[in-house]
């Protein structure tokens, strides 16, 4: 499972370091140890990008598949999530290349930060995650009974 939350610098070439507990979690989740460097990364409504193992992936895939077609939230999510991933490799540096378009869109810069989210991971620019957790802690109420409302 991903946990955590990782900061690191995106290079002037778009390339970022996957944290090392990240790369160990896919390759323990790789039990043929062919697609541990195979990565799918994609976009999300928040503006952040998110990662999925390819088998986890190839799982997301075979869900909206069966979802109706026509359904208008169906598109919308094929639109965001389904359209704009891309296959990318995690190179011998322990490195990804996040194409220019996924940088713009989640507005990557700089500082990231990679943050485990149990199955996937998220990669934020580090005044966006900031903004995300801020919003998060505003009500703590809310949250509260959002987390019991959950059964958590």
């Amino acid at each position: 499972m991903f946990r955590g939350q990782y900061e690191h610098t995106l290079d002037g070439k778009g390339r970022i370091s996957v944290p090392a507990r990240f790369r160990e979690v896919l390759a323990d989740l790789d039990a043929t140890g062919e697609n541990a460097d195979r990565i799918i990364l994609t976009r999300t409504f928040e503006h952040c990008l998110v990662v999925y193992p390819m088998d986890k992936w190839l799982n997301f895939e075979e869900k909206i598949r069966r979802l109706p077609q026509f359904n208008p939230n169906v598109q919308r999510l094929k639109r965001v999530y389904v359209a704009g991933a891309v296959e990318v490799s995690i190179d011998s540096h322990g490195r990804l290349l996040v194409p220019q378009a996924m940088r713009d869109y989640a507005e990557l810069e700089r500082e990231c930060v990679w943050v485990g989210q149990l199955e996937t991971i998220e990669l934020w620019s580090q005044e966006k995650w900031q903004g995300a957790v801020d919003q998060a802690l505003a009500d703590p109420e809310e949250l509260s009974a959002a987390m019991s409302e959950l059964g958590l």
